[in-house]
């Protein structure tokens, strides 16, 4: 039996449906929007253990293949976009060692803390924006995607003026339908091969120029693995982060002291939050080697899996009132970053741009409520994504700010 997905009333209730899948269905074959037929599993242990299960692949050329096969099954022409190209998201090894390692240089942990000053700062002046604004404001475009696509830019060295062109590419790219997605993968591919160009002509102290001239023992990205390479880490840097602050947004205005609580310990808070509100529902597609027996369930050989990473964090087998925020569950044990090899690289920036957008807007606007009712704030209608599309505020006065 085939549980449907990706409808309207999933979007809306996506939690409940997964909540209802662990306990009746814990692996379960579905349809994507394009027709491809995927196995999802729910439960926090299996998710954990296929995530460095080997019999689970993500080499690209091999799930490119497999994905042409099936589309071309569903009806459709077997076209596969630049998310499921050579980067080390879809790399197994050696290639996945070598990918990551060549990213690894460059996206180092001080490239990173160089960005909390600019962060600081950027925030700043988009919450400065909303100042003396009649009505509600909404706090997703102009705040929780305009950061880390602002941020991501920076890193990568592509123009700030461009994000509401990428931020439409990149929300086509994720919406898993065929129609709009190609033209937008097409479009991306175009940007970012004159980009490359003018960089390797003309390189500057940003990850984008550094990736161009990566070297490890001879060993350089080629042209497939940059292209591939510069989209995953565009989509990646921004998407899931926003995700992450509108989800934070939405429990600030909503939960009760955290407010204080937040600028205590933002760490603490933004762990669970990553755990709660996971800004990604499901892990990219994977494929079996092999047959692989899960939860009683015999998943075949060639076919596609993808793993709830959303569901697997409200898993009340592992988190006792899983669905609950509760800043004292002590150990983190959440997977939204993954687990094993694949665990995500950009972790760290995630986490201080969380950490930061969320403190200055308690801090900035300690009166800030929500202007609908949470359950009509309308969710993001990305296949694998976990967020909200509009998230409208009401901002009340903006507070004295001091740098002390």
């Amino acid at each position: 039996m085939t549980r449907e997905m990706f409808t309207a009333q999933y979007f809306a209730h996506v939690h409940e449906f997964m909540a209802t899948a662990r306990a009746e269905e814990p692996v379960f074959l579905t349809r994507q929007l394009s027709g491809v037929p995927t196995w999802v599993v729910t439960r926090y242990d299996d998710v954990r253990a296929l995530l460095t299960d080997e019999r689970l692949r993500k080499d690209s050329a091999q799930l490119r293949e497999i994905l042409k096969v099936k589309l071309a099954e569903a009806g459709h022409q077997p076209q596969v976009g630049s998310l499921f190209g050579p980067n080390m998201l879809n790399a197994d090894p050696p290639d996945h060692s070598r990918l990551r390692l060549l990213l690894a240089k460059e996206f180092t942990v001080r490239r990173v803390a160089r960005l909390r000053p600019f962060t600081e700062r950027l925030t700043d002046e988009l919450l400065a924006a909303y100042e003396g604004q009649d009505g509600p404001v909404d706090l997703v475009d102009g705040f929780a995607v305009a950061l880390p696509a602002l941020v991501i830019s920076e890193l990568l060295g592509v123009p700030g003026a461009d994000r509401h062109q990428f931020q439409a590419w990149t929300g086509d790219l994720l919406s898993g339908d065929l129609a709009v997605s190609m033209p937008a993968n097409d479009a991306i591919e175009a940007y970012f091969k004159e980009l490359i160009k003018a960089k390797s002509e003309r390189p500057g102290d940003d990850l984008l120029s550094a990736m161009t001239l990566a070297s490890e023992q001879s060993d350089r990205l080629s042209p497939e693995e940059l292209l591939a390479a510069a989209v995953l880490l565009l989509v990646a840097g921004h998407e899931t982060t926003a995700n992450l602050i509108s989800a934070g947004i939405r429990r600030l205005l909503t939960e009760p002291d955290l407010s204080g609580r937040l600028l205590a310990d933002a760490p603490a808070v933004v762990e669970e939050l990553l755990r709660l509100d996971s800004p990604v529902m499901l892990a990219t597609s994977r494929f079996a080697a092999e047959d692989i027996e899960v939860g009683g369930v015999t998943i075949p050989k060639g076919e596609l899996v993808q793993l709830s990473v959303g569901s697997a964090n409200r898993d009340g087998e592992r988190f006792e009132h899983g669905d609950e925020f509760d800043l004292d569950r002590g150990s983190r044990g959440h997977i939204a970053f993954g687990h094993g090899m694949h665990h995500c690289l950009g972790a760290p920036l995630a986490r201080l741009e969380g950490e930061v957008a969320l403190t200055a807007l308690a801090r900035q606007f300690p009166d800030a409520r929500l202007a609908t009712p949470v359950d009509q704030l309308p969710h993001r209608r990305a296949t694998i994504m976990n967020g909200y599309a509009e998230m409208p505020v009401f901002l009340g006065e903006r507070a004295a700010v001091t740098n002390s």
